[in-house]
This record gives C-alpha cells, structure tokens and sequence, in this order.
C-alpha cells in the first residue's frame, strides 16, 4: 500500500521484483512512495504514474475544533450593591438532572419509558409525537399530550385493558423532557435564545443570559409569555427571602421578559441586607423596608436621607416611632445605633492580686475601680500606667500625618546640580525605605495619669487597660548605643554612667538627644548629668544626617515621636 494510492499486491510483488530498473518517471502531486521503491520501478512494471493521481483519495479537510460556548463574566453582579443581583453568578446556568414533578404535564417531544411483560414483552423509551400520542407496540397510539406526569401509570393501564384482557403487565416513566428553546428578552445583560429542558427553571435562562440588568431591569416583575399572553409573573425577592419559586413549565419559544426596574431605595448601616431595594408603587413605609433589610438587633434610630434634588434633607427617627415613615424612589436609608452603653469592660494587669477583667457601669471612674484592686508589697503604685484605644488611634494619626510630610519634603527637594541630584536620590531612597519601615510602628495609647492631682476622676472608657508596674529596680538602656541592655538600678549614677555601661554611645548616635521615659507615662530630655529613677527607661535618638534642613527638621520630629508614643528607637 502506497501513502495516497492503493495498489493490488500483484502489482506491488511486480514493483519490488524490477527494484533495479533504471528510468526517469516523475510522480504526480500528492503521491508518496514506500521506503525503497524508486520511480524507475513504476515505469519497469508498466505502471503509469498519472493514474495513481486519480486512484489518490481526496484530501481530509483538518477537523475543526468545536469552540467551547462563552461563558459571561459575572464579577459586575457580585459587586454590585443591588438586592438579588448576586443570583446570577453561572451556578444555575449548570444544568443537571432533570428531576419531574408529578404535576408536569406531558408535553409534545418528552420521551418515555415503558416496559411490557407477561403475555407480551417491549421496553424502550418513546416520544410523544406531534399530535400528542405515543405509539405503543402492540397498543397503537397512547394519547398523553397534557396528561400529568402521576397520571402516566393509570393511562398507560387503561390502553393495556383494551388490548389486553389478562397476561400483561406494564410500566410507564417520564424519562427525559422535551428538549425547548426559550427566548430572554427585556432588561437582561445578554438577551438570547437559549437551549434546555421544559423541566429547567427560568433561574436557568436568566443565568445564562447573564442575570437582570441592574440598572434597568426589575427583580419584581418576571413575565413568562406564550404568544401574546403572559401565562405567569415571578416575583424573584420571594425566592431571596422566603426560598419560594413557581415551577413553571416551559414549552419550546416561549419568552422568558424582564421588565423596566420600578422605584428604588438604598439601605446602609446595621442591616443584614444593606443593599438598594426595588418596591412597587411610589412610597415605601420603613416597616415594609425593614422586612426586607433585616436591620441588626443593635439598631435604635434610622436616618433617611430625602432624594429632593441638589439639596439633600435628612429626617432622623428612632426606630420605634419610624414604623409609618414613608420613603420614596431614590432615598437614602440609614440604620444606626444611638444609644450610650450600659456598661464598659475594663481591665487590670501587672503587680496586683485581683481579677484582671472588670465590667462597671458607663460613667466609672478609675479611682472607683482602684478601690477594687487589692495591690500588693511589690507593686508601684507611684507610676500606674492607663493604655487607651482611642489615645492610640490619635498616636497613630498623629505619625502617619507627620511621615506624609517627610515623603513630600524627599520628594519635592531640589538640587543645584547633576551631581547632587544623583546623591539627593540615593538619599531619598534610603529615607523613603526608612519611612516604610516607620508606618509599621505601633504606638502604646500610653496616657499620663501618675502625677495628675485629679487622676481618680478620670473617666474609664471600654477597652481601657490599667497596668500596675512591679517595683523592679531596673534601668532599661535602649536605642543607638553599643550594648542595649537592662542595668540594675543605682541612685548615684546619672545618665551618663548608664550609657557608658550600656557601652557608649554608637557613631550614628546624637549625644545632645537622650530621652528619658518614666515609667508613669512621662517623659523628658535628658543630659548626660540627669538623674534617674529605677523603672525608667533611657532613649538615646539616632543622628540624623541629610542635606536639608526641612528634611532633618521632619526626621528629628518623627524620631521623636515614635520614642515617645511606642518607646521605640527605630534607627536609619
């Protein structure tokens, strides 16, 4: 056998036995001959080489990869802020079983199974014609157009009866439903004609037309039309909400319509659904709204926001008595929470023998809560520590603000020339990571309350943590010297005899800029001559060294800063 001609094997003998005649043939397009036959063999055996041209089958066209069908891009209908748009995510656009109810009505093209034995044998599945029959072997044809899916057994009996007096036992089964395709038409993302099942969900259709339109079609008005008529209406929030759907039977054409979105209003806050809620008719009461938002327990007031054009007014409502307030198409809707707390949770740690977790009534002052705390023979009570949420939030701000202004002054620093430029970026660089490394501190939310005259009248907020420190008799040494280290404390040393005992001061150190941290939340600058108390802590700033004077102002205040809100020395 030649690759693109077939030879009989009389020929093929003739050809191998002449392998070595001589002869000048040329072969016709598309012909190829075996490995070792020359085209000398085919003149010696006689053979003429345009006929193996004709004898050469036609080329196969290459086979054409069937494209995979479009898959629509969802990630609009998760985003979106609008209730029920996130339906429509592909997952009902993946058909499954078909699962019959028994009030599914037989329709034209529904394929069914039946089983006879006895006196007479048959199983196959059959398909109910255009007429509406099946015809059964031996029972002729069956009428079962509309016949009800728990009607099929008694039908198929009553056909047997007459056929069969005795003998003869039968079994019918809807096996598969007619293959339909069904038109999405209205406010869709992609309006179609789609293929399924009679059995498949109109959730099927939308999805694979991409869901609702958003911003234009209504959740509450899906229309199912046959013709001019319109043989059923969806509402899809009672899906949402109650997990309540119609099953609907779909014939082949029918219309699956989305219509024109109606009045909309938007929920926030502390809701279960805060999203934009569509409503029929032109006003909506907040007791209507709340069923469908879901407002959280902690919800006290509503705040609706009017949609009266440039101007925008606000009402504001306690719950309890905005059960009548009516809203309308465009409204902002606010739940909220305005109610001061019954009561806060404080807690106690360190150098004390009490609980550590205190729940006291809105209002408590921390001398009340001191007056709880049994202490004990170690603990200081001369530097009690309070560490606050809010107070950190502050430090926070406060740093994050001041490294905003340090990378605009690196970034907006002009140079003379090309050679200070090249040295003001590197300078730049190394800054800038600097300040990278800055943003991650975090501050203590220390506040100072040791040395207030009114300390026990201050106000305890929730999440307050009071620290009682332990009388350690220890000098901590931190930040740019040679050996950080804990030092016992001494009365005659001052601060300059720690620091030579903490190895001395580094080359990046800046000996006129030591900071002092008590352990009761204050702080000070401190010379080598000071004196210190046991507990306190002694910073020694690094030196900073740039070309500009706004940028080493911007430095030496950011050092500063997180010295004293987190007792950091963060080195350059």
């Amino acid at each position: 056998m030649f690759q693109g001609s077939i030879f009989r094997s009389s020929v093929y003998a003739a050809l191998l036995a002449l392998a070595g005649a001589a002869g000048a043939v040329t072969l016709p397009p598309g012909v190829t001959l075996p490995a070792g036959m020359t085209p000398a063999m085919l003149a010696a055996a006689g053979v003429n080489p345009g006929s193996l041209a004709a004898q050469a089958p036609a080329p196969v066209p290459a086979e054409v990869p069937m494209q995979a069908p479009q898959r629509y891009d969802y990630s609009s209908n998760r985003s979106t802020d609008v209730f029920g748009a996130s339906l429509f995510s592909g997952s009902f656009a993946v058909g499954g079983a078909t699962q019959f109810n028994p009030d599914y009505l037989v329709a034209v093209g529904d394929r069914i199974q039946i089983r006879l034995w006895g006196g007479y044998t048959f199983d196959g599945i059959l398909t109910v014609d255009q007429q509406g029959n099946l015809f059964v072997p031996q029972l002729g044809p069956v009428k079962l157009l509309g016949v009800r899916n728990r009607d099929l057994q008694r039908v198929l009996e009553t056909a047997m009866r007459q056929v069969f007096r005795a003998n003869v036992n039968g079994y019918a089964n809807l096996a598969a439903a007619q293959p339909v395709r069904i038109y999405v038409g209205g406010f869709v993302n992609r309006p179609g004609m789609y293929n399924g099942t009679s059995m498949d969900s109109l959730l099927n259709y939308l999805d694979q037309a991409g869901g609702i339109d958003v911003d234009r079609g209504s959740f509450l008005n899906v229309q199912i039309k046959r013709g001019q008529q319109v043989r059923a209406t969806v509402n899809l929030y009672d899906f949402l909400l109650e997990g309540s759907i119609p099953q609907i039977q779909l014939s082949d054409g029918d219309v699956i319509f989305i219509t024109p979105r109606q009045n909309t209003v938007r929920v926030s806050g502390l809701a279960a659904n805060a999203k934009r809620f569509e409503f029929a008719g032109a006003e909506l009461t907040v007791d209507e709204l709340a069923r469908l938002a879901k407002p959280a327990a902690s919800a006290t007031h509503v705040r609706v926001v009017r949609n009266t054009g440039t101007v925008r007014n606000t009402d504001y409502y306690p719950l309890s008595a905005a059960r009548d307030v009516r809203v309308a198409n465009g409204d902002d809707v606010e739940f909220t929470a305005d109610k001061k707390p019954g009561t806060i949770t404080v807690r106690v740690e360190g150098e004390h023998q009490s609980q550590q977790e205190y729940v006291l009534p809105y209002g408590s002052r921390i001398g009340a809560l001191l007056g709880q705390v049994r202490m004990t023979p170690l603990s200081d009570t001369a530097s009690i520590q309070l560490y606050r949420v809010s107070v950190r939030e502050r430090q926070r701000a406060m740093l994050q603000t001041s490294m905003r202004s340090l990378e605009s002054a690196v970034l907006t620093a002009r140079s003379g020339t090309s050679d200070e430029a090249v040295l003001r970026k590197q300078e730049s660089d190394l800054i800038l990571q600097w300040v990278e490394r800055a943003k991650k501190i975090e501050p203590s939310g220390q506040v100072q309350i040791a040395s207030s005259a009114a300390r026990d009248e201050l106000l305890l907020e929730n999440g307050d943590t009071i620290r009682i420190p332990t009388r350690d008799g220890l000098v901590l040494v931190s930040g740019e010297v040679l050996f950080p280290n804990a030092l016992a404390f001494d009365g005659a040393l001052k601060v300059g005899d720690y620091i030579a005992r903490a190895g001395g001061y580094t080359q990046n150190a800046q000996n006129s800029r030591v900071v002092i941290a008590h352990r009761d939340g204050s702080f000070e600058e401190g010379t080598p001559d000071a004196r210190l108390r046991a507990g306190d802590e002694v910073l020694v700033l690094p030196k900073v060294d740039v070309k500009s004077r706004q940028v080493f102002k911007d430095m030496t205040q950011i050092i500063y800063q997180i010295a004293v809100a987190a007792k950091v020395v963060l080195g350059l």
